[in-house]
Parts: structure tokens; sequence; C-alpha cells
């Protein structure tokens, strides 16, 4: 032994290394609830966090999408994709691909933004307040790449009453049946 290091310091010590290494490993996983083609729950999987440097999102993302889903931007009112589109289909993560919502929890908000009473799974989202601005606010992110996507209002619709106003360029779209992209 050391000098002023007993074996139990060492014991305790490195049960608490464990314990933080463990803690971090499962940090680095998420459980997502996964849809197939035609936007039906194929069960919840614990997946891969993603986690991409500055640099890659820069080449994955365009400016735009970037500076909205890393930087917490927001696109400008009816200038953004999917504000009056009306398809059928899965609403997804431009960063990750991971579904966020159905096109069947759409609704036309009048605020020239994609808005959604629900999102296809809580897991799928992250709610966080925003205080920014001095406004406080529900912000909305994807639970497997962390990315911006908008907020969540009390404003809605029934069922939930809820509008989940969310950047359209921060998503893709897959119309009800297409084949499905791996990533």
């Amino acid at each position: 032994m050391t000098a002023g290091v007993s074996r139990r310091a060492l014991l305790i010590g490195g049960a608490f290394c464990v314990s933080t290494i463990s803690r971090s490993i499962a940090a680095t996983r998420v459980e997502i609830e996964q849809f197939d083609a035609n936007g039906v729950s194929t069960g919840v999987a614990a997946l891969d966090k993603i986690v991409k440097s500055d640099v890659e999102w820069r080449a994955q993302l365009s400016p735009r999408a970037y500076d909205v889903m890393r930087h917490e931007g927001t696109e400008r009112a009816f200038a953004g994709p999917y504000w009056d589109d009306h398809a059928d289909g899965l609403y997804r993560c431009l960063g990750c691909e991971t579904a966020l919502f159905d096109s069947k929890t759409k609704f036309d908000s009048g605020t020239g933004w994609p808005s959604f009473y629900a999102p296809a799974s809580k897991h799928n989202v992250v709610e966080m307040v925003d205080s920014s601005f001095g406004i406080r606010r529900t912000a909305v992110s994807c639970a497997r790449c962390d990315a911006h996507l908008g907020h969540v209002f009390t404003d809605g619709p029934r069922p939930t009453g809820l509008r989940y106003c969310i950047n359209g360029v921060a998503l893709s779209f897959a119309p009800r049946g297409a084949k499905e992209t791996a990533r």
C-alpha cells in the first residue's frame, strides 16, 4: 500500500470508477420507438445515441438546418418545408432518421411552421425548459441526436391541447409505405 491510502479507500474508489463508467456507457444508449414504413410501431429499442463533431454536422446539414438543429435557430414563418404539406406519412429527424411525427397528428396552426398535436412517440422527443429571450417556453429536441426541432405550446387542438411547432428544415418526410432508409 502507498502511504496514506488504505485498502478500503482503493476499493471504494475502484467501485466509484466502475459505477461512473457504467453510467457513461448507459448514457450513450437511448430508448427509441421505431416505426415501419406504414407508421406502425415495431417496438422500443435501445439504440446508440448519435454524437458527431461540429465538422460532421456541418457536412451533413445545410447551413440553415445546421443553425436550427445545432444552434437552436428558427426558420422564418411560411419559408420552410412542410408547413403547408398535406401528404400522408412520417416526419423524421433530418439528423438521424428517427420517426418524430405522424402526418395524422398534423394540423394547420396558421403559424407558418409544421404543427402537430402529438409526437409519434414520447420516447423519440425530449422536452426541456427554454428561457431564452426572456420567455419561458418548452423546447423540443430529437432524443437520439439532440437536434433542436422547435417548441411545444399549450394552445393546440384536441385531443392533447398541444401544438408542437417544428422547424421544417429539421425534418425529412417519408410517405406512408415508402421503403425505409437506415442510418
